[in-house]
């Protein structure tokens, strides 16, 4: 439940520059107000990150892991250790919902996946809503990168 494969040559270019577990912890928690995770700890090691901390709720976990896969050289995210109240009262007893992420490819339309996802290219505005801190711009996706889509009412 906890490992998720991105594209590896897609995605912001943030690592090399030094110290990339502080380049990655430092883009997720300015995505953010306040604080996204108490006790944020980012490791990079051969191109997977792994997370760990408490995360405010669980689209605010989805959404970090977004974050930190949609980074170029970014294979994968392990999340294990990345986990909400929720999760926490829970331990074990009722399943928590396996987030559904997509990849651009390339061609796609928020319009698109939408349609092809919901039925109706009008819940575009729902992808864009559960992606702020990826999406920072709705006419500007690109392939490669991952999106969340959300579960509708």
């Amino acid at each position: 439940m906890g490992l998720f494969s991105f594209m590896k040559d897609a995605g912001k270019k943030l690592l090399g520059g030094g110290n990339d577990d502080e380049a990655i912890k430092n883009e997720i928690e300015s995505s953010f107000e306040g604080e996204p995770v108490q006790g944020l700890v980012v490791t990079v090691e051969d191109g997977v990150v792994t997370l760990a901390g408490v995360a405010q709720d669980n689209d605010t976990r989805e959404k970090v892991i977004l974050i930190a896969g949609n980074v170029e050289g970014v294979e994968s995210v392990n999340a294990d250790q990345l986990v909400t109240p929720e999760m926490i009262e829970a331990s074990n007893e009722r399943d928590v919902p396996e987030p559904v992420f997509y990849t651009i490819q390339k061609g796609d339309t928020l319009w698109d996946i939408a349609q092809k996802h919901y039925g109706d290219g009008n819940k575009h505005h729902e992808i864009v809503a559960a992606n702020l801190e990826v999406i920072k711009d709705a006419d500007k996706i690109y392939p490669g990168q991952t999106i969340r889509l959300p579960e509708l009412a």
